[in-house]
């Protein structure tokens, strides 16, 4: 296994890790994910370290907690060999206090996580959304103390938009609070709007990318295909209003390059394009998840090897899409392209 900075941090984390978004999952979402119990879990567990993976990644809002209770279950007696990322800020509630990153929600949202991960610090914490109704001050003082008491080590983002995390990181720089190193994100071939802004972002403010759904919810599993149903047992039947919103066109002909590619190698369609994804500038590790150990060991397979550059070339070029204003002029006139050329 690779392992990689997060970021410009100390923190090493690998290549690959863990989703636990199927552990104890249950309602319309995540009991569609999957309903992994603990026992189970543990099994899970096992197989990631032992392929070298030891960041496990979950959050409050997975199932109502019960992921995170899961998850603390299966890396008991293990605490010291696992990295342990979750996120808080969703709505876990409906009272007025149950949701955002006011001081006193996420004071009690680490308490409540330290217990039911069983532990006493978290190694990663990420905000799930900006909160546009608290003071970003307010936020990275209050993550500045958990970080002080020893609650945190590290503190991220998810699901920022560039100017939310750039604010953030501003505010760190000038107060001296602790910086976000990470931005948990979706990417994959078929969801490239990352690399518009963010992924430059990040380069130039050494955030490194968590990527969530790098097989673009459920649709780059090599099951999805031109003028066939869905699968019975695809998840997109419960899940598709819930996730990022992918051209079918466009999708197709990545699968058809996939399918090319996949013949060539020897590989399976997700190992693609999981490895591509690792390939990516500022990607520090990549999330896969599994219903079950067969799932997993599959997904553990899509590093170790290597895309030839001509297969990278392909697919970028299927995967390509037309950058929104005001990024377009970046990528087609050569003199906006001189003064900002693309890192990708």
């Amino acid at each position: 296994m690779e392992y990689r900075n997060l970021g410009a941090s100390g923190l090493r984390v690998p290549v690959l890790s863990f989703g636990a978004g199927t552990f104890g999952g249950s309602g319309p979402l995540f009991g569609a994910w999957g309903n992994t119990d603990a026992a189970e879990a543990r099994r899970l567990v096992d197989i990631c370290l032992e392929a070298g993976v030891n960041l496990f990644d979950t959050a409050d809002v997975y199932s109502a907690g019960a992921s995170e209770e899961v998850l603390g279950q299966a890396i008991r007696g293990k605490r010291d060999a696992v990295l342990i990322s979750t996120k808080t800020a969703l709505p876990m509630g409906e009272g007025p206090a149950d949701w955002g990153s006011s001081r006193s929600r996420l004071i009690k949202s680490v308490d409540d996580a330290l217990r039911r991960l069983g532990t006493d610090y978290i190694d990663l914490l990420q905000l799930h959304a900006f909160d546009a109704s608290t003071p970003v001050e307010e936020v990275l003082s209050t993550l500045d103390r958990l970080v002080a008491a020893g609650k945190l080590r590290y503190i991220g983002a998810s699901n920022f938009a560039g100017w939310e995390l750039m604010k953030s990181l501003a505010v760190s720089e000038r107060h001296g609070y602790p910086r976000h190193v990470a931005h948990q994100v979706y990417y994959s071939l078929a969801g490239r709007d990352y690399e518009w802004e963010l992924m430059p972002l990040a380069a130039d403010q050494g955030v490194g990318a968590l990527v969530w759904s790098p097989l673009a919810w459920g649709r780059l599993t090599g099951k999805i295909r031109r003028e066939q149903p869905l699968p019975e047992g695809s998840r997109l039947h419960q899940t598709a209003e819930y996730g990022p919103p992918v051209d079918d066109e466009t999708l197709f002909n990545i699968v058809d390059v996939l399918d090319e590619i996949a013949a060539e190698t020897g590989k399976t369609v997700p190992q693609i394009a999981i490895n591509w994804l690792t390939t990516r500038p500022t990607v520090s590790s990549v999330i896969i998840g599994a219903r079950n150990e067969e799932q997993l060991r599959q997904n553990l397979a899509s590093v170790g090897w290597s895309l030839t550059k001509e297969q990278v070339e392909r697919l970028d070029k299927v995967s390509s899409v037309s950058a929104p204003y005001p990024y377009f002029p970046y990528r087609r006139q050569e003199g906006f392209a001189r003064l900002n050329p693309p890192l990708v």
